[in-house]
């Protein structure tokens, strides 16, 4: 590949003639102008704009880092990131921790060596990851999204989760329901104690089990469910509350598959409302949470922050639940519900 020296060689001018041709042109004759460009086109030589970004101290990137790519909330989030990015001029890059705190670190230890302008963080544990960003001299900016840090310093923006949960909590209990079982992850997740806790805060009508899924994936909730099942019949739940929608669509791909019905014989709720819950073999009831515009704000509050020195913001959107197939049909008491398609 051609390189800088290559152009200059070949075009008999020294190296700082052809870096005013490419940075600052109306510095150079025309005669010069032309024979480096000549010799640009000749070569095929392409410029490293990273390269010349980090010459200059200075970057029109900022990166994201998330929980799980494969998660579709997150891709709606960073699909947000970079609608905001993009009007103001910079690049996104994406970095996937896969809920691994060594790779979560990894990946923030090269971005701060990267010099990107700051970075969206979806962090595995907001206690660790701000610890870790404080420790660091000459840390980029970072917005924390999905989550609220714990500690000042810090922009965030997020949805209340306990809020969410508290959403299905009194449609459970509008619709009579005794035996809840919640389908979650590790506990470390803030989101998923959060709407655990909302859950708890408003459902009237008798127990909740809480079931701890390995892993938040559609294969976790269909063996979620599987279990659930082979309890005696006094035991199983008459309601799901899925901590995302993945959970919940894996829940009602083996139900469909073990002969129950959704929602006569099992309710089954999710959060998110990703595309596919509306598409699912029962259209899922969900939590609805703004994932794109999540991301476009927290993309905004970040540039602005670099950009006009602006004093780290926190933003929290209210969730709302979506009533679709998958429950039954019981809307009286519950506020912030909408009717789904």
């Amino acid at each position: 590949m051609a390189n800088i020296k290559d152009v200059a060689r070949l075009a008999g001018v020294s190296l700082g003639t052809v870096s005013n041709v490419l940075n600052h042109p109306d510095r150079v004759s025309q005669e010069l102008r032309e024979r480096v460009e000549n010799a640009i086109d000749a070569l095929g030589f392409v410029r490293s704009e990273p390269a010349r970004q980090l010459r200059a101290g200075q970057s029109r990137t900022i990166a994201v880092v998330v929980l799980d790519i494969a998660n579709p909330f997150f891709a709606d989030l960073i699909a947000g990131a970079e609608d905001a990015a993009t009007e103001q001029g910079a690049q996104v890059i994406v970095c996937n921790s896969d809920g691994d705190p060594a790779r979560e670190a990894a990946h923030l230890q090269y971005l701060g060596q990267q010099r990107v302008l700051g970075v969206l963080l979806s962090p595995i544990q907001e206690t660790v990851a701000a610890q870790l960003l404080a420790s660091r001299r000459n840390s980029p900016p970072v917005v924390f999204v999905d989550r609220v840090p714990a500690g000042p310093g810090f922009a965030s923006v997020s949805v209340d989760d306990v809020h969410g949960g508290a959403l299905v909590g009194e449609l459970f209990t509008a619709a009579r329901h005794e035996r809840v079982t919640y389908i979650g992850g590790p506990h470390t997740l803030r989101q998923v104690s959060d709407r655990l806790h909302g859950l708890r805060s408003t459902f009237r009508g008798g127990e909740i089990d809480v079931v701890v899924a390995p892993e938040l994936t559609i294969r976790a909730g269909a063996a979620a469910l599987g279990d659930l099942l082979a309890r005696p019949a006094e035991r199983r739940p008459q309601a799901l509350f899925c901590a995302n929608d993945l959970l919940a669509i894996g829940a009602v791909n083996a139900a469909t598959r073990l002969g129950v019905a959704v929602p006569d014989d099992l309710t089954i709720v999710g959060y998110d409302d990703i595309d596919f819950a509306e598409t699912a073999g029962v259209a899922l009831t969900t939590v609805r949470q703004p994932a794109r515009a999540i991301g476009r704000r927290a993309a905004e509050l970040l540039l602005r922050e670099v950009t006009d020195g602006a004093t780290p913001a926190s933003l929290v959107f209210k969730p709302e639940l979506v009533i679709r197939s998958s429950s039954l049909p019981v809307t009286a008491g519950v506020a912030g519900t909408t009717a789904g398609p």
